[in-house]
């Protein structure tokens, strides 16, 4: 068994399916789809549904506290990252009792900037991390790049799996590699 699926670092409810490959792969295999007919019939039902003003303001207000606003560009910079975290702050200016968002999501290296503006506030910052957005880089580098936007104050990490390794069915090597970056999180959530 790969060290990496031990007991030490996954659930013992996992322990069998994350044995080897061919164990993942049959797990995997083994989940159900997305009823893609059903979630579309419940859609157009809650479409047609009117909502009440005190309900309907509580939605939005919901929704609005659990978005993750976000900025990944190649020619982000500093004043984008303030500017994205004053509208995370008040997402409507003209509303002052309009919840602010959920988290903000910025490249690592913009870490600090997301950390200064959103000081004093209960904002979460997460940062894309392991090669954003290939995901082809060496698991060292991907490690590394984890353990950077932790450092720089991010607390919640998205990263991207090898999709090479997954599509062509390596679901062990995949695995390893989210338990070695949930690892390397420490308290930050991957």
């Amino acid at each position: 068994m790969d060290p990496a699926l031990s007991s030490a670092t996954a659930p013992p409810a996992y322990l069998d399916a994350t044995r080897d490959n061919a164990s993942l792969r049959a797990f995997l295999h083994g989940l159900p789809g997305v009823d893609q007919v059903g979630a579309e019939a419940r859609v157009a039902t809650l479409a047609t549904r009117s909502i009440k003003t005190t309900a309907k303001a509580w939605a939005i207000d919901t929704a609005i506290g659990l978005i993750d606003l976000t900025t990944l560009e190649g020619a982000d910079t500093p004043g984008k990252v303030a500017s994205l975290c004053a509208k995370a702050r008040r997402p409507d200016p003209s509303d002052p009792s309009c919840p602010s968002t959920a988290a903000v999501c910025v490249y690592g290296d913009l870490v600090p900037y997301a950390v200064e503006a959103l000081k004093g506030t209960d904002i979460h910052i997460a940062a894309v991390a392991t090669a954003f957005p290939s995901g082809r880089a060496s698991r060292e580098v991907k490690i590394t790049d984890v353990q950077d936007a932790v450092r720089a104050g991010a607390d919640e990490i998205d990263m991207v799996i090898d999709r090479g390794a997954f599509l062509s069915g390596r679901y062990a090597d995949v695995f390893a590699e989210i338990v070695a970056v949930k690892q390397a999180c420490g308290t930050a959530h991957l």
